[in-house]
């Protein structure tokens, strides 16, 4: 086969300009994608079987009778083609004639193979002609397409895929957000995979190499392509096999037509919504890959999802985050599709992007999620990326790596990666995106991955899941307490009914008395007066009378228990990596001596703080230096009204 000679930037143009030339003032400009995405994958499928068509359509007709599976079996068998066309049409004769070309078009769609046919179904595809149909444009769109060149010889199947991408920015973006629904850019899948696939070198090379790659979040498919790709370089010969589930109509007819050109299954992507249904129940896979949508409310799902999380080990067992966000809900399903470990040792691996939000959300279901994640060591790294590298927002995300069988120096152990410094500028920003992680970039995040303890600190921290494990244990400040008489104190007594004149004696007797010593030293010298010292008076005595005094012995109640100081009460959070009195000695006592704890009321949770992980404070400047710059302002300042004075 002849080397591709079209650029594919050339080719996204060409095919964009379907908006400006035919679809103006028909179409809303935010569903130009709408149109123009179907019509470019049609036209790619059918450069793609035009070699054989007519060799296709004699030999099905041979076979007419046969069930339709087996003929799409012997069709597969003789040609080798996962799908086919058998109509007579293509889009060039269509155009040829100007009368009845939706009936036309209609009967050529229908023509294609059964297991496609969902492809222009999910498109909506004969609807959209008939809109173009009825202003008097379809003619015009189909005659444009059937002149493009997207056959295999002109434009490579990586190069098609570009173009899928350039055009699908295009559409999508017109929607606002939407593109980053459902689509990831290459830059950021790229690194995904160079890490997902690092440690499998060797167990990579063969002829009976395979593995399978699942994502349930599929999108158009780009993850799993790339991904395909990547192993097919380091083994052509390795049987790569991809699954995906999709729930958006377009995404998905985008994601199948795209991986029927690059020699996929037909049914490599099924359509569904992964929270309520897993179409892949039961299966593990060697990779998984997704970009679940950011802050998307599940409330619609909750009934299915909270009835699948009361099975214990299911998917979502684990906890349930507020259903304002289910990105930790996607987190906890690809967990549960990792293969276990094999014979040969090797488990499988996910690669995750997400928000801050899952990192730290102290709610209890992300709580519950993460704490298994880490008690179960299935947390193989975590890599924060640039801000404004994704098409749908300029957020900070990050990379969860999952792994069900790190390799021996790793088990046990969690490796942080900032790479939110690693970025070049687009030259024409994409949307959101406005920043891409170059090759030089990802390789040397690559290189620390590899070097993991001996990599450079500056980007790469090892840590163990004990140090993301905290318990927030109250720290109090135990009063030290005199005993002194003063009219406030008889003032603060005088409204209750068990309080006489004769108590003002007494308290004056106690005067300087050890505070601790006032429960029995107070209802003895009451006694001896003849009067009584009901309970509540006791206490109301002892808190009228106490002073703070540097010098008392710590004060406690009458029960024995210790009096905190009004006010002050902190919590600290202490990771359970560390011992915690040493944590406190150091971290409490010099600036709060005297402090107290109270481990018995410690609550338990979990985070990732990366930033504060990776923090270096900035070096003050030198005073002379900022002296220097005043005096330059001042001085500048005084020519300035100097000169408005001579005004």
């Amino acid at each position: 086969m002849a080397e591709p000679t079209i650029r594919s930037t050339t080719t996204a143009r060409i095919v964009w300009d379907t908006a400006d030339k035919f679809l103006r003032n028909i179409v809303d400009e935010e569903d130009y994608g709408d149109y123009i995405l179907p019509f470019t994958v049609l036209r790619r499928l059918e450069c793609m079987l035009a070699e054989t068509k007519d060799q296709v359509i004699k030999y099905v007709d041979a076979l007419s009778g046969m069930p339709q599976h087996l003929i799409d079996i012997a069709v597969k068998d003789k040609f080798g083609l996962s799908f086919y066309n058998v109509s007579p049409l293509d889009l060039a004769t269509i155009a040829s004639v100007d009368d009845n070309v939706d009936k036309s078009l209609k009967s050529y769609i229908d023509g294609f193979s059964n297991n496609i046919a969902d492809i222009w179904v999910a498109f909506d595809f004969n609807r959209r002609a008939k809109v173009l149909a009825d202003a008097n444009r379809l003619h015009a769109v189909v005659k444009h397409f059937s002149t493009l060149p997207l056959g295999p010889n002109q434009l490579s199947n990586t190069g098609m895929g570009d173009v899928f991408e350039d055009v699908m920015y295009r559409a999508f973006n017109k929607k606002g957000k939407a593109a980053g629904a459902f689509y990831t850019p290459r830059d950021a899948i790229k690194l995904m995979v160079d890490i997902l696939i690092a440690n499998d070198d060797d167990s990579l090379a063969g002829e009976s190499a395979a593995r399978s790659i699942y994502d349930p979040t599929a999108g158009s498919g780009g993850m799993l392509l790339i991904a395909q790709e990547a192993l097919k370089r380091m083994n052509e010969k390795i049987n790569v096999t991809l699954y995906g589930q999709e729930l958006m109509a377009s995404a998905f007819a985008l994601g199948k037509a795209d991986l029927l050109i690059q020699g996929g299954r037909p049914d490599a992507i099924e359509q569904g919504n992964t929270l309520v249904e897993d179409l892949y129940e039961g299966r593990t896979f060697d990779y998984v890959l997704s970009n679940p949508p950011f802050g998307k409310d599940w409330s619609a799902d909750e009934k299915a999802v909270r009835e699948q999380a009361r099975i214990h080990g299911s998917r979502f067992s684990h906890g349930l985050p507020s259903t304002s966000d289910g990105q930790m809900l996607f987190l906890a399903h690809c967990a549960s599709k990792l293969s276990p470990p094999n014979k040969n040792g090797q488990g499988g691996r996910a690669a995750v992007v997400s928000n801050q939000s899952p990192l730290f959300n102290s709610d209890n279901g992300p709580n519950a999620i993460r704490q298994w994640l880490l008690e179960a060591d299935l947390i193989d790294a975590i890599i924060a990326l640039p801000t404004s590298m994704f098409y749908g927002t300029g957020i900070a995300t990050y990379v969860w790596v999952l792994d069900t069988n790190k390799d021996p120096e790793r088990k046990h152990k969690i490796q942080l990666l900032d790479g939110s410094e690693m970025w070049d500028s687009l030259r024409k920003p994409m949307g959101d995106k406005r920043r891409e992680m170059g090759e030089n970039h990802r390789a040397r995040l690559l290189e620390a991955y590899k070097a993991f303890e001996y990599a450079d600190p500056a980007i790469s921290r090892v840590m163990t899941p004990e140090d993301f494990m905290f318990r927030d244990v109250p720290v109090y400040k135990q009063a030290r307490l005199a005993t002194c008489f003063s009219e406030e104190a008889v003032e603060a007594l005088r409204s209750r009914r068990d309080f006489t004149e004769g108590h003002v004696a007494v308290m004056r007797s106690l005067d300087g008395t050890a505070w601790n010593a006032l429960p029995k030293a107070f209802p003895l010298a009451a006694k001896a007066a003849g009067l009584k010292t009901p309970l509540g008076l006791i206490n109301a005595v002892m808190k009228a009378m106490g002073a703070a005094d540097d010098s008392a012995p710590l004060a406690v109640d009458r029960k024995g228990k210790p009096v905190i100081v009004p006010g002050w009460k902190i919590t600290e959070r202490v990771p359970l990596s560390e011992d915690l009195d040493e944590h406190m000695a150091r971290e409490v006592l010099p600036y709060a001596p005297g402090a107290q704890w109270d481990e018995s009321k410690a609550k338990h949770g979990t985070d990732i703080p990366f930033t504060r992980i990776f923090y270096v404070p900035e070096e003050p400047r030198p005073l002379s230096e900022i002296n220097s710059d005043v005096q330059k302002l001042m001085g500048e300042l005084a020519e300035m009204f100097t000169a408005v004075s001579e005004e």
